[in-house]
């Protein structure tokens, strides 16, 4: 009876998984911008978290945060999402909701409840200028701050339509200007490590410059 416990409650879980990265691979198909995107910080979000202590059950939130943080997006009209150009205050005050969205259509889903604080406070800033509630410092929940850099670290170190990628040095030297600023300190810290310390002992290049 245990073992059919334990098997029921492992399909059970891979159930939803499969259901998490549906949702995932769904928002990329619409959002050409993201592709990739979600895949590419998986890792290197799982290997700051396993740096800064989180434990198995935290790095599964973690994860489960990652693949879903811009499911909010299914609700932002295309107009917005594959607008061409800038976006105006309108369509940006549109945009910024996209955590909001995403709380109202997960929020209630129990088994969804660690991964929500990505999902809701990863565009959350350390020094309260962040969005959808101005939330400052270490009100932050500790998820949301490691995606926090890990996010704006693979925008700025992938090619998008308006710029080119950055150096490493480039983008390093970017979160540490904005540590205390944008980003937890402590976490920016980590993270610069983790990254000085793969360029060290890696010969080939890491996955986010291929």
């Amino acid at each position: 009876m245990i073992q059919d416990i334990q098997r029921a409650y492992q399909e059970l879980q891979q159930a939803y998984r499969a259901t998490i990265e549906g949702w995932s691979a769904t928002l990329e198909l619409r959002d050409k911008e993201t592709q990739g995107h979600s895949e590419r910080m998986l890792e290197l979000s799982e290997r700051l978290g396993r740096r800064m202590g989180l434990n198995e059950k935290q790095l599964e939130d973690l994860r489960y945060g990652v693949l879903l943080h811009d499911i909010g997006k299914m609700a932002v009209p295309d107009a917005i999402l594959n607008k061409p150009g800038p976006l105006n205050d309108e369509e940006w005050d549109i945009m910024r909701q996209h955590p909001q969205f995403a709380y109202n259509l997960l929020s209630k889903i129990p088994f969804l409840k660690g991964a929500m604080d990505v999902i809701y406070c990863h565009h959350e800033r350390w020094d309260g200028s962040g969005y959808p509630r101005g939330l400052k410092g270490e009100q932050i929940p500790l998820y949301a701050r490691i995606f926090a850099i890990v996010d704006v670290w693979d925008a700025l170190t992938n090619d998008r339509p308006y710029r080119q990628a950055w150096s490493v040095e480039k983008a390093l030297a970017y979160l540490q200007e904005q540590a205390g600023i944008l980003f937890d300190p402590q976490v920016v810290e980590n993270f610069v490590a983790l990254i000085l310390d793969e360029e060290q002992t890696e010969p080939r290049l890491p996955a986010y410059q291929q």
